[in-house]
């Protein structure tokens, strides 16, 4: 198998982890610490909006490349083998929804980052 290949069934089975999550996040019988876990990355996954714009040269990718299939592998790691295996045969059959929750999350993150980068930068009126 080429290295091509073998990053297109990488990144396949990323964006079916992250749907499977979703639907984990939302599935009563996975545990609470579980559904916090996937839920958060779902939603950031799922966002159209990256905390680290992809813009800014190295850290913008660093996020796509590090962070989102590290919280992937924590989240998977922590609902159940059998109902993880149920959410990824589920999420094989859906398409990848997108999340209005981390569209919010994210530009709230945003917005507060601003907001103090003005505060802390506006000049004292003495």
């Amino acid at each position: 198998m080429t290295i091509i290949a073998s990053l297109k069934l990488w990144a396949r089975a990323i964006k079916r982890d992250v749907v499977a999550l979703w639907l984990a996040a939302r599935d009563p019988r996975v545990p609470w610490y579980a559904k916090v876990a996937a839920g958060a990355v779902a939603a950031y996954a799922l966002s159209p909006i990256d905390l680290i714009p992809d813009f800014i040269p190295v850290f913008g990718y660093l996020d796509d490349l590090i962070i989102v299939p590290l919280g992937i592998l924590l989240a998977v790691r922590l609902v159940p083998v059998e109902l993880m295996a149920e959410f990824r045969a589920e999420a094989a059959r859906r398409s990848v929804p997108s999340s209005r929750a981390g569209l919010a999350f994210i530009a709230t993150i945003w917005i507060v980052v601003l907001a103090a980068l003005v505060w802390f930068f506006w000049p004292a009126r003495a």
